[in-house]
């Protein structure tokens, strides 16, 4: 926050406060002492229920003085006024660092337990994959699912299909880094809608879901022009380039005419992001242990 900032920040919560006690003490100096006629306010509920120009009760008003003074009295000890930090001296930041550092002193010793583990052994230890389920359930379900199974763009974990290989390594090296995967768009190259057409045809055909017909098998010198270079001649993938295998029932995007369609006309990206920084070395290894975990 810049210095004209902070001031604005302050000037004007300072003049409010002002303002809010001024306020609520003129109000308790308004209205009549006594019950007149002339201060009835003239609303009327059946027949005869009216309603008086009565100042608020005392001990309503003190409610609200109560309210400014613990005010005053937060922004005093937090920070609340402009760049004022204080007296407390205490921090967003700060208290991040210290419950990180309180977790580290806790938790260190059990993850560096672990590490002397073997990987299989780590997939297979309950007290290490209850310790991956956990930090799973904290990073990875808002993509991947609670139950690991993904959707359209997100990979299922539970599978034995690694778009980026399943060894230890493999699986650490996405937690840690994350992992970017691209299709370019192919419809300009391939000309036609007819030709899109029959390239969708003849990659579904690859999985078996449908028979490579005359029309179909048209399209299998532009894919070994095309796309074998991600995919391989045979359409197997390329776990090094995150290309997946066409050839088996797994779909990360869909298997319909219009999924594959929209793969080639428009391209497709995906991103992991990186999780390393804050997980640490530990913590990612037993995080990919538990998904090994998941496949097998």
């Amino acid at each position: 926050m810049t210095a004209f900032w902070a001031w604005f920040v302050a000037i004007g919560t300072i003049v409010f406060v002002i303002w809010c006690v001024w306020l609520v003490s003129w109000s308790a100096k308004q209205g009549p002492q006594g019950k007149e006629d002339e201060d009835l306010v003239g609303h009327k509920w059946d027949g005869d229920l009216e309603e008086w120009n009565n100042p608020a009760p005392k001990w309503w008003l003190y409610l609200y003085f109560i309210t400014i003074a613990w005010g005053i009295g937060y922004m005093i000890a937090y920070p609340g006024i402009g760049a004022f930090e204080g007296v407390l001296g205490w921090s967003q930041e700060g208290q991040y660092e210290e419950e990180m550092a309180n977790a580290q002193a806790r938790y260190a010793p059990i993850y560096e337990g672990f590490a002397a583990m073997g990987f299989e052994a780590l997939a297979e230890d309950p007290e290490a994959l209850a310790l991956g389920g956990s930090l799973f359930a904290s990073y990875c379900t808002t993509c991947h699912g609670s139950d690991a199974r993904g959707a359209p763009g997100y990979p299922n974990l539970t599978d034995g299909d690694w778009q980026w290989g399943g060894t230890e390594q493999d699986i650490i090296t996405s937690i840690t880094n994350g992992r970017i995967g691209i299709m370019t768009p192919w419809a300009q190259v391939l000309g036609s809608d007819e030709a899109v057409d029959n390239m969708v045809r003849y990659v579904q055909s690859l999985s078996g879901i449908v028979e490579a017909d005359e029309a179909a098998m048209s399209a299998q010198p532009q894919f070994t022009t095309l796309c074998a270079a991600c995919h391989t001649p045979a359409g197997t993938g390329n776990p090094l380039l995150g290309a997946p295998n066409l050839t088996d029932d797994i779909w990360l995007y869909g298997s319909s005419d219009e999924a594959i369609r929209n793969a080639i006309v428009n391209g497709l990206q995906g991103e992991m992001p990186a999780h390393g920084e804050f997980l640490g070395e530990n913590r990612t290894r037993i995080l990919a242990a538990y998904v090994y975990s998941l496949s097998q």
